[in-house]
């Protein structure tokens, strides 16, 4: 059998138990697996994970090579068993709200007696303190209440849903990254620790330097010097739209000389500076967007890329996974067997990664 992980990974003997459900945790630990790590995905009976019957692609992709054990924690024999696997283990992962686990009798300190060097990483939407600990939430939430939509960036600015789940996977990238760091901490002093890790804390890890930088555009949005009328999307003749990252002001003079003899109103010296244009955002944005406007996707692709220009489509999912780049780069690969893919680990490590195990798991597959 080809081999699965990296010898030189000093995650290669960490085993894992996660108990978390969705994506923040699983999200976490899949990455710790990619790296090394032998992970063990405690299941409820009957369903199991949320996500097998939410979307199965998704479950795949945060569950391959993880082994699945069924366990009933509100029974004592469910309880014996988890403890079981706590007493080997070097980190727990768990989801549930601040607390169920002292509920269930298998908090922190209870594990931590059974094996003192235990990471547990509680990964919940606000913590296991403050006044929102114990509210509902999900990504959304987690997003308007972490200052996602606080932050204005566009000359017609609207709050807009995020296509995926950006809260989740921020608290679940902390998470990995912390995890690691106590996990090797632990070995080294064989004292293990509680990590408190809130998705909204994780967000807002993101936002607060911006969103603080935001609060005196709070009711002129438009004078915030985050709002940049030549960086933004446009749409096309053809319904379609194309991404203008213009930030520095070589790139406006480029552009200015790849299609100014068409449109000589961008030739207009008020906009030949990045500080002219942030006095003019709406006379710019407007004509930007009038310009983008006649003319179809393929067709300003093909003239701007000519030039040195931050220029690109907005892809769909058929050109995403078809882009010359993302395949030379590797970082999806087919999996033949049920005709869909894996994404690799993001990071190219000269040692090299191997592929995983690509097993997605049945429900309880491992309990022997």
């Amino acid at each position: 059998m080809a081999q699965t992980k990296p010898q030189w990974s000093c995650l290669k003997d960490v085993t894992i138990v996660d108990v978390s459900q969705l994506l923040p945790g699983p999200h976490a630990t899949s990455l710790l697996k990619q790296l090394g790590a032998d992970v063990v995905k405690v299941e409820p009976p009957g369903a199991g994970d949320p996500t097998r019957a939410l979307s199965p692609v998704l479950f795949a992709q945060l569950n391959r090579g993880k082994r699945s054990v069924a366990l009933d924690l509100k029974t004592p024999d469910g309880k014996q068993a988890f403890i079981e696997l706590i007493r080997e283990a070097d980190a727990l992962v768990e989801g549930f709200r601040p607390g169920v686990m002292a509920r269930l009798g298998i908090d922190y300190a209870t594990l931590a007696a059974v094996n003192p060097r235990l990471v547990m990483c509680s990964i919940s939407g606000f913590g296991q303190t403050g006044p929102y600990a114990h509210a509902a939430g999900h990504d959304l939430n987690y997003l308007a209440l972490g200052g996602f939509w606080s932050v204005p960036v566009q000359v017609n600015d609207r709050v807009t849903r995020p296509r995926i789940r950006i809260a989740d996977y921020a608290a679940s990238s902390h998470a990995a990254l912390a995890l690691t760091a106590a996990i090797l901490s632990a070995r080294a002093s064989g004292r293990g620790q509680h990590l408190d890790v809130s998705i909204h804390d994780c967000v807002m890890a993101w936002t607060t330097p911006a969103a603080w930088a935001s609060r005196e555009y709070v009711d002129h949005p438009l004078d915030s010097p985050g709002v940049m009328p030549e960086n933004d999307l446009f749409e096309t003749r053809d319904g379609r739209h194309l991404a203008l990252g213009i930030l520095e002001n070589k790139f406006w003079l480029n552009l200015r000389e790849a299609i100014g003899a068409d449109f000589p109103a961008l030739m207009d010296e008020r906009f030949a500076t990045r500080a002219g244009r942030q006095r003019h955002k709406l006379e710019v944005n407007t004509l930007l967007a009038r310009i983008f406007a006649t003319r179809p996707l393929a067709q300003w692709i093909a003239t701007l890329q000519r030039f040195d220009l931050p220029v690109s489509p907005v892809l769909d999912a058929h050109e995403l996974f078809a882009d010359p780049h993302v395949q030379a780069r590797g970082m999806v690969r087919e999996i033949a067997a049920n005709q869909t893919v894996a994404c690799r680990f993001p990071v190219k490590f000269s040692l090299g990664l191997p592929d995983g195990d690509d097993n997605v798991p049945m429900l309880g597959e491992h309990e022997r």
